[in-house]
Protein backbone atom coordinates (compact mmCIF):
# COMPACT_ATOMS: atom_id res chain seq x y z
CA UNK A 1 0.00 0.00 0.00
CA UNK A 2 2.87 2.21 0.84
CA UNK A 3 4.33 1.90 -2.25
CA UNK A 4 1.08 2.53 -4.94
CA UNK A 5 0.53 5.85 -2.90
CA UNK A 6 4.74 6.50 -3.53
CA UNK A 7 4.26 5.39 -7.31
CA UNK A 8 0.72 7.53 -7.50
CA UNK A 9 2.57 10.58 -6.03
CA UNK A 10 5.11 10.56 -8.25
CA UNK A 11 2.98 10.07 -11.13
CA UNK A 12 0.65 13.59 -10.06
CA UNK A 13 4.05 15.34 -9.46
CA UNK A 14 6.52 14.35 -12.31
CA UNK A 15 3.76 13.25 -14.98
CA UNK A 16 0.46 15.63 -14.17
CA UNK A 17 2.78 18.56 -13.20
CA UNK A 18 0.72 19.05 -10.25
CA UNK A 19 2.30 21.50 -7.49
CA UNK A 20 4.52 20.54 -4.77
CA UNK A 21 1.77 21.83 -2.18
CA UNK A 22 -0.74 19.61 -3.71
CA UNK A 23 1.51 16.56 -3.35
CA UNK A 24 2.39 17.13 0.18
CA UNK A 25 -1.99 17.68 0.31
CA UNK A 26 -2.39 14.62 -1.79
CA UNK A 27 0.21 12.73 0.68
CA UNK A 28 -1.09 13.60 3.89
CA UNK A 29 -4.97 12.46 3.37
CA UNK A 30 -3.52 9.23 1.98
CA UNK A 31 -1.40 8.51 4.84
CA UNK A 32 -3.99 8.83 6.93
CA UNK A 33 -6.24 6.71 5.11
CA UNK A 34 -3.58 3.86 4.97
CA UNK A 35 -3.31 4.81 8.63
CA UNK A 36 -7.12 4.04 9.48
CA UNK A 37 -7.61 1.00 7.06
CA UNK A 38 -4.10 -0.45 8.78
CA UNK A 39 -5.86 0.17 12.45
CA UNK A 40 -9.01 -2.02 11.05
CA UNK A 41 -6.52 -4.91 9.83
CA UNK A 42 -7.47 -3.86 6.12
CA UNK A 43 -3.82 -4.48 4.00
CA UNK A 44 -4.92 -3.87 0.77
CA UNK A 45 -6.55 -1.08 -1.12
CA UNK A 46 -8.77 -3.77 -3.02
CA UNK A 47 -10.46 -4.78 -0.01
CA UNK A 48 -12.07 -1.31 0.76
CA UNK A 49 -15.99 -1.11 0.20
CA UNK A 50 -18.18 1.61 0.33
CA UNK A 51 -19.28 1.15 3.65
CA UNK A 52 -15.73 1.09 4.87
CA UNK A 53 -15.87 5.00 2.81
CA UNK A 54 -19.12 6.06 5.35
CA UNK A 55 -17.04 4.85 8.16
CA UNK A 56 -13.85 6.84 7.47
CA UNK A 57 -15.78 9.82 6.89
CA UNK A 58 -18.17 9.41 9.54
CA UNK A 59 -14.32 9.29 12.05
CA UNK A 60 -13.14 12.40 10.25
CA UNK A 61 -16.17 14.70 11.32
CA UNK A 62 -15.07 12.76 14.76
CA UNK A 63 -12.01 14.14 14.69
CA UNK A 64 -13.68 17.43 14.05
CA UNK A 65 -13.04 17.81 10.57
CA UNK A 66 -14.76 20.19 8.30
CA UNK A 67 -16.93 19.51 5.58
CA UNK A 68 -14.65 21.51 3.62
CA UNK A 69 -11.73 18.64 4.41
CA UNK A 70 -13.90 15.87 4.52
CA UNK A 71 -14.86 16.32 0.75
CA UNK A 72 -10.85 17.50 -0.11
CA UNK A 73 -10.16 13.82 1.41
CA UNK A 74 -12.97 12.54 -0.39
CA UNK A 75 -11.12 14.02 -3.76
CA UNK A 76 -7.68 12.89 -2.85
CA UNK A 77 -9.28 9.62 -2.80
CA UNK A 78 -11.72 9.65 -5.63
CA UNK A 79 -8.19 10.83 -7.78
CA UNK A 80 -6.40 7.78 -6.29
CA UNK A 81 -9.12 5.22 -6.98
CA UNK A 82 -9.35 6.00 -10.28
CA UNK A 83 -5.70 5.67 -11.12
CA UNK A 84 -5.43 2.14 -9.50
CA UNK A 85 -8.13 1.48 -11.89
CA UNK A 86 -6.44 2.98 -14.72
CA UNK A 87 -3.50 0.33 -13.72
CA UNK A 88 -5.95 -2.09 -13.55
CA UNK A 89 -4.49 -2.36 -9.50
CA UNK A 90 -8.03 -2.26 -8.37
CA UNK A 91 -10.73 -3.47 -10.35
CA UNK A 92 -14.06 -2.89 -8.27
CA UNK A 93 -13.60 1.39 -7.18
CA UNK A 94 -15.72 1.91 -4.26
CA UNK A 95 -15.85 5.48 -5.25
CA UNK A 96 -17.19 5.78 -8.53
CA UNK A 97 -20.74 6.49 -7.56
CA UNK A 98 -19.42 8.63 -3.99
CA UNK A 99 -20.74 11.92 -3.86
CA UNK A 100 -19.22 14.64 -1.91
CA UNK A 101 -20.62 16.03 1.54
CA UNK A 102 -23.00 19.28 1.03
CA UNK A 103 -22.02 21.94 2.99
CA UNK A 104 -23.56 25.72 3.43
CA UNK A 105 -21.68 28.57 1.38
CA UNK A 106 -19.43 30.32 3.83
CA UNK A 107 -18.42 33.58 2.41
CA UNK A 108 -15.09 34.49 2.91
CA UNK A 109 -13.36 37.13 5.29
CA UNK A 110 -12.82 40.45 3.71
CA UNK A 111 -11.00 43.71 5.20
CA UNK A 112 -13.08 46.98 4.64
CA UNK A 113 -11.28 48.98 2.74
CA UNK A 114 -10.67 51.58 5.74
CA UNK A 115 -8.79 47.78 7.48
CA UNK A 116 -6.72 47.84 4.80
CA UNK A 117 -5.56 51.36 4.95
CA UNK A 118 -4.87 50.75 8.35
CA UNK A 119 -3.04 47.66 8.11
CA UNK A 120 -0.67 49.21 5.55
CA UNK A 121 -0.33 52.79 7.29
CA UNK A 122 2.98 51.73 8.86
CA UNK A 123 6.19 53.59 8.33
CA UNK A 124 9.28 51.24 7.35
CA UNK A 125 12.14 51.97 9.34
CA UNK A 126 14.37 48.46 7.99
CA UNK A 127 15.06 46.60 5.53
CA UNK A 128 12.56 44.11 6.30
CA UNK A 129 9.83 46.25 7.16
CA UNK A 130 9.90 48.00 3.57
CA UNK A 131 9.86 44.27 2.62
CA UNK A 132 6.69 43.34 4.40
CA UNK A 133 5.39 46.40 2.99
CA UNK A 134 6.11 46.11 -0.55
CA UNK A 135 4.69 42.61 0.14
CA UNK A 136 1.21 43.58 1.42
CA UNK A 137 1.31 46.40 -1.21
CA UNK A 138 1.66 43.89 -4.03
CA UNK A 139 -0.69 41.14 -2.49
CA UNK A 140 -3.76 43.81 -2.30
CA UNK A 141 -2.79 45.51 -5.73
CA UNK A 142 -2.85 42.22 -7.62
CA UNK A 143 -4.51 39.23 -5.64
CA UNK A 144 -1.80 37.33 -5.85
CA UNK A 145 -1.91 33.55 -3.97
CA UNK A 146 0.38 33.80 -1.38
CA UNK A 147 2.40 30.76 -3.14
CA UNK A 148 2.49 32.84 -6.07
CA UNK A 149 4.10 35.62 -4.00
CA UNK A 150 6.83 34.21 -2.39
CA UNK A 151 7.19 32.02 -5.82
CA UNK A 152 7.99 35.93 -7.63
CA UNK A 153 11.55 36.36 -8.84
CA UNK A 154 13.22 39.85 -9.95
CA UNK A 155 12.37 38.73 -13.66
CA UNK A 156 8.94 38.80 -12.96
CA UNK A 157 8.25 42.70 -12.08
CA UNK A 158 8.45 45.06 -14.77
CA UNK A 159 8.91 48.58 -13.17
CA UNK A 160 8.59 50.53 -16.01
CA UNK A 161 5.20 48.97 -17.33
CA UNK A 162 3.65 48.38 -13.73
CA UNK A 163 3.67 44.67 -14.52
CA UNK A 164 4.03 41.55 -12.43
CA UNK A 165 3.46 38.17 -14.28
CA UNK A 166 2.93 34.96 -12.15
CA UNK A 167 3.04 31.35 -12.69
CA UNK A 168 -0.45 30.67 -11.08
CA UNK A 169 -2.43 27.24 -10.65
CA UNK A 170 -1.46 24.31 -13.10
CA UNK A 171 1.49 26.50 -14.51
CA UNK A 172 -0.90 28.98 -16.05
CA UNK A 173 0.58 32.20 -16.35
CA UNK A 174 -0.87 35.60 -16.14
CA UNK A 175 0.36 39.42 -16.48
CA UNK A 176 -1.36 41.64 -13.64
CA UNK A 177 -1.52 45.62 -13.71
CA UNK A 178 0.52 47.10 -10.16
CA UNK A 179 -0.88 50.34 -8.94
CA UNK A 180 1.43 53.29 -8.72
CA UNK A 181 1.75 52.75 -4.47
CA UNK A 182 2.47 49.19 -5.46
CA UNK A 183 4.95 49.81 -7.91
CA UNK A 184 6.37 52.33 -5.48
CA UNK A 185 7.36 50.68 -2.95
CA UNK A 186 8.74 48.07 -4.69
CA UNK A 187 10.69 50.54 -6.59
CA UNK A 188 12.13 50.94 -3.28
CA UNK A 189 12.40 47.76 -1.53
CA UNK A 190 14.26 46.26 -4.63
CA UNK A 191 16.58 49.14 -5.40
CA UNK A 192 17.50 50.17 -2.31
CA UNK A 193 16.81 47.41 0.20
CA UNK A 194 16.27 43.96 -1.28
CA UNK A 195 20.34 44.29 -1.98
CA UNK A 196 21.01 44.56 1.81
CA UNK A 197 18.60 41.25 2.53
CA UNK A 198 20.67 38.97 0.36
CA UNK A 199 23.76 38.53 2.83
CA UNK A 200 26.33 37.40 -0.24
CA UNK A 201 23.80 34.99 -1.38
CA UNK A 202 22.69 34.20 -5.41
CA UNK A 203 19.39 34.03 -5.18
CA UNK A 204 16.58 35.71 -7.87
CA UNK A 205 13.66 35.26 -5.29
CA UNK A 206 12.40 38.48 -4.89
CA UNK A 207 11.68 38.33 -1.59
CA UNK A 208 13.75 37.38 1.02
CA UNK A 209 14.01 36.04 4.67
CA UNK A 210 16.59 36.79 7.11
CA UNK A 211 18.99 34.19 5.56
CA UNK A 212 18.91 35.86 2.52
CA UNK A 213 16.53 32.78 0.85
CA UNK A 214 13.27 32.97 -0.20
CA UNK A 215 10.18 33.64 2.25
CA UNK A 216 8.24 30.95 2.75
CA UNK A 217 4.41 31.29 2.92
CA UNK A 218 4.95 30.36 6.45
CA UNK A 219 7.11 32.87 7.20
CA UNK A 220 4.88 35.08 5.46
CA UNK A 221 2.22 33.95 7.71
CA UNK A 222 3.74 34.93 10.74
CA UNK A 223 4.71 38.27 9.71
CA UNK A 224 1.39 39.32 8.43
CA UNK A 225 -0.16 38.33 11.91
CA UNK A 226 2.35 40.58 13.63
CA UNK A 227 2.05 43.74 11.12
CA UNK A 228 -2.07 43.15 11.66
CA UNK A 229 -1.82 42.86 15.36
CA UNK A 230 1.14 45.97 15.81
CA UNK A 231 -1.49 47.94 13.42
CA UNK A 232 -4.98 47.18 15.85
CA UNK A 233 -6.93 45.08 13.01
CA UNK A 234 -8.58 42.86 15.49
CA UNK A 235 -10.73 40.96 12.35
CA UNK A 236 -9.56 37.37 12.37
CA UNK A 237 -7.65 36.91 8.54
CA UNK A 238 -5.56 35.10 6.32
CA UNK A 239 -3.14 36.03 3.92
CA UNK A 240 -6.17 34.77 1.82
CA UNK A 241 -8.38 37.91 3.06
CA UNK A 242 -5.94 40.30 1.05
CA UNK A 243 -6.88 38.37 -2.26
CA UNK A 244 -10.57 38.29 -1.09
CA UNK A 245 -10.69 41.84 -0.38
CA UNK A 246 -8.64 42.62 -3.59
CA UNK A 247 -11.33 40.98 -5.88
CA UNK A 248 -14.49 42.81 -3.58
CA UNK A 249 -13.37 46.65 -3.63
CA UNK A 250 -13.10 45.90 -7.44
CA UNK A 251 -16.06 44.36 -7.64
CA UNK A 252 -17.59 47.34 -5.60
CA UNK A 253 -16.08 50.03 -7.40
CA UNK A 254 -17.13 48.84 -10.55
CA UNK A 255 -15.20 46.25 -12.09
CA UNK A 256 -16.80 43.65 -14.41
CA UNK A 257 -16.60 40.21 -13.20
CA UNK A 258 -15.19 38.24 -16.11
CA UNK A 259 -11.64 41.10 -15.41
CA UNK A 260 -11.88 39.84 -12.31
CA UNK A 261 -11.84 36.51 -12.87
CA UNK A 262 -8.79 37.08 -15.21
CA UNK A 263 -7.17 38.46 -12.83
CA UNK A 264 -7.37 36.31 -10.52
CA UNK A 265 -6.20 33.41 -12.58
CA UNK A 266 -9.89 31.60 -12.14
CA UNK A 267 -10.75 28.92 -14.93
CA UNK A 268 -14.55 29.01 -13.81
CA UNK A 269 -16.27 31.96 -13.62
CA UNK A 270 -18.59 30.34 -11.05
CA UNK A 271 -15.45 30.38 -8.71
CA UNK A 272 -15.27 34.34 -8.89
CA UNK A 273 -18.90 34.51 -8.96
CA UNK A 274 -18.79 34.15 -4.97
CA UNK A 275 -17.94 38.02 -5.13
CA UNK A 276 -21.20 39.34 -6.06
CA UNK A 277 -22.25 37.86 -2.73
CA UNK A 278 -19.85 39.37 -0.77
CA UNK A 279 -21.23 42.70 -2.61
CA UNK A 280 -24.75 41.83 -2.06
CA UNK A 281 -24.00 41.64 1.66
CA UNK A 282 -22.07 44.52 1.42
CA UNK A 283 -25.15 46.28 0.34
CA UNK A 284 -27.28 45.11 2.85
CA UNK A 285 -24.92 46.19 5.58
CA UNK A 286 -24.75 49.63 4.08
CA UNK A 287 -28.62 49.67 4.29
CA UNK A 288 -28.79 48.47 7.78
CA UNK A 289 -26.42 51.01 8.80
CA UNK A 290 -27.56 54.05 7.01
CA UNK A 291 -31.52 53.40 6.08
CA UNK A 292 -33.54 55.61 9.32
CA UNK A 293 -36.19 52.37 9.44
CA UNK A 294 -33.97 49.75 8.91
CA UNK A 295 -34.05 49.38 12.90
CA UNK A 296 -37.01 49.39 14.77
CA UNK A 297 -36.26 52.89 17.40
CA UNK A 298 -33.19 53.42 15.17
Amino acid sequence: MEQLIKDYLNYIYIEKKLSYNTKVSYQNDLCAWKKYLNAKNITSFNQVTKNELFLYLKHLEEEGKSVTTCNRNLTTLKNFYFYLEREEICCDNPLASFQSLKQAQKLPTVLTIAEVTQLLAFTPTNPYEYRNLAMLELLYATGLRVSELVNLKLTDVNLNMSLVRCLGKGSRERIIPLGEMATSTLTIYINDYRPQLLKQTLTDALFLNNQGRQLTRQGFFKILKQIAQKQGIEKDFSPHTLRHSFATHLLENGADLRSIQALLGHQDLTTTSIYTHLSKQTIINQYNECHPRSKENK
